[in-house]
């Protein structure tokens, strides 16, 4: 009976708390759009970092990073996956490993991975960096894995598929792209890839609230301190998200960190920190496909917004999470945005107190 009681008295709570937006401007209804996320139960949880020339001007945690102990939101401390921000880590580590002379953009990754079994056609880091080597996507309940793989063992599950396409000759997102990018990065290095991006990217930027996820988490249950728990969407509220292990993908969609530690990735690429400005002009850059823009560059989205700026960044979505991170250089605005739930269908929303943050 008593947890009956809790039950109404918590629906009874959030529907007090929906905040109106009538009257609000800007950051006011930005933070309000966010408080409404959770109280009308599209998140379980979210954490917001925005930065404005070089300030903080909305950090705030929202929700809950668990929903049964009622363990809040806090954007310095709960730990999220960040799924396909990954990306952007990894594309400033390629970066790195050029200007030290490590590997090249267009080097074949033959000559960094010779084992991998040959296809009708070579290809290149930096076709498998823009998502134009032809590397097929998941299929099935592979986006969904939980194997404790390595990045070399899961090579098993898609190393004898044929190219989709003629490498340079299309576009098709996928993030086995950026297994085997990792892979010749460690090989080249002969420095595991999490140990190179730890020491050449993540603590120069500062990222100290940012891991790969555990590779034996059957043998070794113990979570990351402050790790938020992941839901699924139903019909009638949230559940735990599926057992995943992304330890395999972590250069194209496995990394956890805070929302303030995504924000000062943000920031590294608005001040074009740890690289040069050229080597940023080729991540930043978009490829293009038969002289057309693929909206992608080396590991970063590049667009613009519904205003028509210019943006950098990446949206991401796995497994008990889902991902925001916009670099808009003109307005000098970084925004982190993480949620602890498979895609809830909130973009709209967000694009929405994006464009209120920059107003």
């Amino acid at each position: 009976m008593n947890s009956f009681f809790k039950y109404i008295t918590d629906l009874f709570t959030s529907f007090t708390k929906l905040k109106s937006l009538d009257g609000l401007r800007n950051l006011e209804k930005a933070d309000a759009i966010l408080h409404n996320l959770y109280v009308e139960e599209k998140v379980p949880g979210i954490a917001v970092t925005l930065l404005k020339k070089d300030k903080v001007i909305l950090q705030k945690g929202y929700g809950y990073s668990d929903l049964e102990n009622k363990t809040s939101v806090d954007p310095n401390k709960t730990i999220f996956r960040i799924a396909s921000i990954s990306k952007c880590i990894t594309g400033l580590t390629l970066g790195k490993m050029v200007e030290e002379g490590i590997l090249s953009f267009d080097d074949s990754f033959y000559k960094h991975v010779p084992y991998y079994p040959k296809k009708k056609y070579d290809f290149t880091l930096r076709q498998l960096a823009s998502h134009t080597a032809g590397i097929r996507p998941y299929r099935g309940k592979e986006f969904g894995l939980n194997v404790s793989y390595s990045i070399k063992e899961s090579l098993e599950v898609f190393q004898n598929d044929p190219l989709v396409f003629e490498p340079g000759k299309g576009y098709l997102y996928n993030s086995f792209d950026f297994v085997l990018l990792s892979l010749a990065m460690q090989e080249a290095s002969g420095v595991p890839f999490e140990d190179y991006v730890k020491e050449k990217v993540l603590e120069p930027i500062g990222m100290v609230n940012t891991f790969p996820p555990l590779k034996n988490v059957a043998s070794n249950p113990k979570r990351i301190d402050n790790q938020t728990e992941f839901y699924t969407k139903t019909n009638i509220g949230f559940k735990r998200a599926i057992e995943v292990n992304n330890y395999y993908k972590l250069a194209g969609g496995g990394y956890l960190a805070t929302s303030s530690d995504v924000a000062k990735l943000g920031q590294a690429i608005l001040k074009k920190k740890l690289l040069r400005p050229e080597t940023y002009e080729e991540l930043l850059t978009s490829q293009k496909i038969n002289g057309k823009p693929t909206y992608y560059g080396l590991g970063f989205q590049i667009s613009q917004d519904e205003k028509g700026r210019a943006y950098v960044g990446h949206i991401g979505s796995s497994v008990g999470a889902y991902s925001n991170l916009f670099v808009y250089p003109r307005d000098e605005l970084v925004v982190s945005i993480l949620i602890n739930c498979t895609d809830a269908k909130v973009q709209g929303v967000l694009d929405e107190l994006i464009l209120l943050s920059s107003d």
